[in-house]
């Protein structure tokens, strides 16, 4: 009695629209659980058996396709049991022909196809990114010959008939089995499946029935955006084969380093550096900052701050992408402590560590071993 397959995406775990990422994963993870060296189960050697060929349909692009739309019956041995695979010679090409006729079957090899995507990548500045710029780009690209208006024959000349099929754009090859007599079909490989020749290509183009161009484009960089960020603008990418739609066009940002601002996420960071009289009395102060309203802003320095603390202005960092609202400027301060001073400056600073509960002395005339006993108060 014949066992009746499972579903291969079933069989995998995974949905019919699962891209090809996806059906890599659940095999290597199937793989690895039922492979007979791994898994010495009852069972686990037919399920391994089950999951390879599986994958080997649902990995190959065309097999996917045909396994889609017939099911089984497109794979060897499908059909009921009858030698209607490929190893008979009858494969998904025929079932085609024999059920839709050639003309099917010459449309599907001329089928409309989406252009190649294009990339350019554009340098911008630090501000440029937080605040959004317009930009002129300019790139090269395929476009359709205006001599010929993309026939690829020159003007006063017409295409002819290919000689080794006929015109028809497809080879067929007859022969017998057991069931009959059966016509294999394939793509003529002087025509390409166009069924003409071009006898008289066009000087322009060459016979290509594309040139290329130098396009230029004016686009907008949204405020917000990061580094590494693509923008991607439909249909400026390459003309389709056999008139299809073109491809996109993808813009790659790069943004250059700011000398004073970082960014993180939607915040900016700035070090400030402050002297160690506003850290211990605490201070208010002026802040730069990017806006393009303002230069500066207020910023509270609490007493007793300590180096590295960190605090915020709000709205003052990145705006949001596409939304509303910015990011926090987070100011980082840093306690400098001063490498030069004035006579008066160290005369004021002894006075004050004499406050402390250890006095500070000079240490120009001492020795080494006299620093050491003064730093243990021996």
């Amino acid at each position: 009695m014949a066992t009746t397959k499972r579903d291969y995406y079933e069989v995998l775990g995974v949905s019919r629209t699962a891209v090809e990422e996806e059906v890599r994963k659940a095999h290597r993870r199937l793989v690895l659980q039922y492979h007979p060296d791994r898994n010495t189960e009852p069972g686990a050697s037919e399920r391994f058996k089950e999951i390879q060929e599986a994958y080997e349909v649902l990995s190959d692009r065309e097999r996917r396709a045909a396994y889609d739309r017939f099911g089984h019956a497109s794979e060897n041995g499908g059909l009921g049991g009858s030698p209607f695979g490929r190893a008979g010679g009858f494969g998904i090409e025929d079932i085609f022909d024999t059920f839709f006729g050639s003309a099917a079957s010459t449309g599907r090899r001329q089928r409309v196809q989406r252009g190649a995507d294009l990339r350019v990548d554009i340098k911008i500045s630090f501000e440029e990114a937080v605040f959004g710029v317009d930009r002129e780009i300019s790139f090269s690209r395929s476009d359709t010959c205006t001599v010929c208006t993309g026939s690829g024959v020159e003007p006063g000349s017409t295409p002819i008939a290919c000689v080794r099929c006929g015109g028809s754009g497809e080879l067929r090859r007859v022969h017998q089995n057991l069931f009959g007599q059966f016509v294999n079909v394939s793509v003529c490989d002087r025509c390409n499946g166009h069924g003409t020749v071009i006898k008289d290509p066009c000087k322009e183009c060459r016979g290509q029935g594309t040139v290329q161009i130098e396009r230029k484009l004016k686009v907008s960089i949204p405020a917000g955006i990061d580094d590494d960020s693509q923008i991607r603008l439909s249909s400026e990418g390459e003309p389709g084969p056999n008139g299809g739609p073109a491809g996109h066009l993808y813009l790659v940002i790069h943004v250059e380093a700011h000398r004073f601002f970082r960014r993180q996420g939607n915040d900016l960071q700035l070090d400030l550096p402050i002297n160690f009289a506003q850290a211990a009395l605490g201070d208010e102060i002026e802040v730069p900052v990017l806006d393009p309203d303002e230069q500066t802003a207020r910023l509270k320095i609490p007493s007793g701050t300590q180096s590295n603390r960190m605090l915020r202005i709000r709205g003052k960092g990145v705006p949001h992408l596409n939304d509303s609202g910015r990011g926090d400027l987070q100011v980082r301060l840093r306690v400098v402590t001063p490498t030069e001073l004035s006579d008066e400056q160290r005369k004021l600073l002894r006075q004050l560590a004499a406050t402390f509960d250890q006095d500070v002395q000079p240490q120009e005339n001492k020795g080494f071993f006299d620093k050491v006993k003064d730093a243990f108060g021996v």
